[in-house]
């Protein structure tokens, strides 16, 4: 496979989910958010131990900061509603040690696969910034193999009374930027195919969740 950056849906001026973060800030977003959220992702895609040949879907790839991740020995598809986030992670790729790995726009909201297509679909940090996180987890799910896992790190509101209305004190600035401290994790996933398998943060600290779950066979399958 060689390298490819695959035009799908132009990002139009005014989208709904258009984030002022992914739009406004495409060209700085690696100097605000390199320190702050790439080792924490490469953490959690080198703990998943993706095997040869499997089939790995990323929603949300901004500049990149995920590419040097996955292993070489796994196909990734990397997707994205920007179009200038995408030639920022297209500049950092290598025709050699990115060889595995596709770039497409597209809208996470309505993904151009087929269902159960990916053993592997991923989401760092973006889920917040959707206009419909359930639907987004929905589509993740759907294009998810059967005992495959979708695993997202994202900020949930956090279980603890005290610390949630601390955090939620932010809300009204986050929403000027795209995205809400107030998503609850159970929410999102209710009524879905995922078995929720690990919830953790990757420091007692952090302000963000690792979740790992795994989409099982629906009945009479």
């Amino acid at each position: 496979m060689h390298r490819q950056l695959q035009n799908s849906k132009a990002q139009k001026p005014g989208d709904p989910h258009a984030s002022k973060i992914y739009s406004d800030l495409s060209g700085v977003y690696d100097r605000i958010f390199e320190k702050v959220f790439k080792r924490r992702i490469f953490r959690v895609v080198r703990g998943l131990d993706i095997p040869p040949g499997a089939k790995v879907l990323e929603v949300g790839v901004g500049t990149g900061l995920s590419l040097d991740a996955y292993p070489s020995h796994c196909e990734v598809t990397c997707i994205d509603l920007s179009q200038s986030m995408l030639d920022h992670a297209a500049r950092k790729m290598d025709p050699e040690r990115h060889s595995h790995i596709t770039l497409r726009q597209m809208d996470a909201m309505s993904l151009e696969f087929d269902d159960n297509e990916f053993d592997f679909v991923t989401a760092f940090h973006v889920v917040t910034v959707v206009p419909d996180p359930k639907r987004l987890v929905d589509e993740m799910t759907r294009v998810c193999r059967p005992d495959g896992q979708v695993v997202i790190i994202n900020h949930f509101s956090s279980r603890r009374p005290y610390i949630r209305a601390v955090v939620d004190l932010a809300d009204p600035l986050t929403r000027r930027l795209g995205w809400s401290t107030r998503l609850d994790l159970d929410n999102v996933m209710r009524g879905s195919r995922l078995n929720l398998e690990h919830r953790y943060k990757t420091s007692p600290w952090s302000l963000f969740t690792v979740v790992e779950a795994r989409k099982f066979h629906a009945a009479g399958h």
